[in-house]
């Protein structure tokens, strides 16, 4: 985005002349021409504090990132239904169109070689109530084999419900830490996502603020062009200025128009990018109230902040007092400190000597690490736990049943049924247990020690991490203080060539009218001051750009933000 505006203020800088209204430390008393008009109806009134908080709100990858939150909650229901009783219940219903055979050796039974003879004639006897003594036969020598029986009806079915309750697991138990690191994590996660669309925001915004206010400095520059191409004309006509006078302010209004609706038309654009980094539809017109005055920062309390003087007044802009030196760290070390910065710096903390330059807590980067070490650590911890012994109470009740047909199973007969000749005609019967299942693993064939050595080795890594972080956010930190120091220093540089170039603009185009000038002098000198223009409103931006990568690189933009 720093580039695209870089491009619009190129392109619109030949066409800059009037003299810069806005200063760091100073505030305009008017806002730009675009604040001031009437906003029509739906006009969407913004400052920046309400486009960071519109944007936070309704930025549709916000939105997404979110919902990583909500499924981190989810997760930890899930993992905590895992102790609560687990109740199911199933039935049942099978047509044993085939009955499975057993084999069954019937002369087993037979107590020996001799069995009871049963003839026709004792049957008929039997039937006609008369007393019939049965003999006794001996078998052949030769044993009867086994025979083919099968068990069971065709028609069987059950139903049962069962409960089980989780009294003891190691790993249940690291995993209800681990949910509630991992909830945090996804907090965290969402926070970056938002210290980035502050960030979005903020430089589009300032963007916007920037390209408004040189659009309206284009529209002064035009109107006091004509009234010098005006005055230059009538001059001519008078007899007093020559014709190549006029044509070369002509051709200088004409490139001033071009410029100007080129400008005119990138700052739509500018416009459209904060839509899109805020979420906002692209046809919802919005009128921005911060003014650009009120959006730069106090140079001298900046350059305070940073320890550095101003390169021209050596105390900064307001006057600075001596630059405060840090205190001396101290050289003799005892071994007690060096084993607790070696700790302190292992637990993803800083030692005592770095807390003091910078406080690595600030950046979520370095939170959202030692919350991915504390998950590490508990994920050891869990292939740990995988040795440990699982308890478990169960109960189950239900009930079986079978029957020759589908309509007798489902005539659902109890233990008081009876059949037509008073016989017992029982289907389904009840059944219950209750118990305590343990659990012991003895051996796995060592996956759980790999799983073990995996985990500790991402931790490991993680550790390792740290040391890189720590290197990459210091690199940050001097990479965005430099930036910023030498954005200040190209705009006091720039600001004091605008004023420059604005005095000789007044000079010459006094002296042209004094009529001891030339028209030369005029363009030439005007040439210089849209120069100077357009590099002061660059150099304005890259401050407002260079402060906004400052605050995030020392972990102050999102509270910014926040207020």
């Amino acid at each position: 985005m720093k580039n695209n505006l870089r491009v619009l203020l190129l392109a619109a800088g030949p066409g800059l002349l009037a003299p810069a209204g806005a200063a760091l430390a100073q505030a305009p008393a008017s806002r730009p021409a675009v604040s001031g008009q009437s906003a029509p109806l739906g006009d969407m009134a913004l400052s920046l504090q309400q486009a960071v908080d519109y944007a936070i709100k309704n930025k549709s990858s916000l939105l997404a990132t979110r919902l990583g939150e909500q499924t981190a909650r989810a997760r930890v229901g899930e993992i905590k239904s895992a102790g609560l009783p687990q109740v199911n219940v199933a039935a049942n219903l099978a047509d044993n169109f085939k009955l499975q055979k057993s084999l069954v050796d019937f002369g087993a039974f037979a107590g020996g070689s001799s069995a009871t003879q049963l003839r026709p004639t004792d049957i008929a006897a039997a039937q006609g109530g008369q007393t019939v003594n049965l003999s006794t036969v001996v078998l052949p020598s030769e044993p009867t084999p086994p025979q083919a029986i099968a068990f069971g009806l065709q028609w069987a079915g059950n139903t049962s419900a069962s409960v089980s309750q989780l009294l003891f697991d190691g790993s249940y138990l690291i995993g209800l830490r681990a949910a509630k690191v991992y909830e945090q994590l996804a907090k965290k996660q969402t926070q970056q996502a938002e210290i980035d669309v502050v960030e979005q925001v903020s430089k589009a915004y300032y963007s916007t603020l920037v390209a408004r206010e040189r659009l309206q400095l284009l529209a002064r520059n035009v109107q006091r062009l004509d009234t010098i191409l005006y005055q230059t004309n009538q001059t001519f006509k008078a007899g007093f200025a020559e014709k190549l006078d006029v044509q070369r302010l002509q051709v200088q209004r004409n490139n001033l128009v071009v410029e100007q609706q080129k400008a005119a038309r990138l700052t739509d654009l500018s416009v459209a990018l904060l839509k899109f980094q805020m979420g906002l539809p692209q046809d919802q017109t919005v009128q921005l109230t911060d003014s650009l005055g009120a959006a730069v920062v106090d140079a001298g309390a900046l350059r305070q902040r940073l320890g550095v003087a101003s390169p021209t007044t050596g105390g900064g802009v307001s006057g600075l007092a001596g630059v405060p030196n840090a205190p001396a760290p101290a050289t003799g070390n005892t071994d007690a400190q060096n084993r607790q910065d070696q700790q302190t710096a292992l637990s993803g903390a800083r030692t005592g000597q770095l807390a003091a330059a910078f406080n690595y807590n600030n950046r979520i980067e370095f939170s959202t690490l030692e919350t991915q070490q504390a998950l590490a650590g508990l994920d050891l911890a869990n292939r740990r736990a995988g040795a440990y012994p699982r308890l478990l109470a169960t109960a189950a009740y239900g009930f079986t049943g079978s029957a020759n047909t589908a309509g007798e199973l489902f005539a659902f007969r109890g233990p008081d049924s009876r059949a037509a000749n008073g016989f017992p005609n029982q289907n389904w019967f009840g059944f219950g247990n209750v118990g305590l299942s343990l659990q012991i693993p003895v051996f796995d064939g060592f996956r759980r020690k790999f799983q073990v050595q995996q985990a500790r080795i991402a931790q490991q890594t993680i550790e390792r991490g740290f040391e890189t972080l720590r290197q990459s956010i210091d690199l940050q930190d001097a990479q965005s203080r430099t930036t910023l120091i030498n954005a200040l220093d190209v705009l006091d540089n720039q600001k004091a060539n605008l004023e420059l170039a604005d005095e000789v603009a007044r000079v010459s185009r006094i002296k042209f009218k004094e009529g001891v000038g030339s028209n030369l002098e005029v363009v030439t000198a005007e040439t210089s001051l849209r120069e100077a223009q357009t590099n002061y409103y660059a150099a304005l931006y890259d401050v407002l750009v260079a402060k906004v990568d400052r605050d995030k690189a020392t972990g102050e933009l999102y509270n910014q933000a926040k207020q």
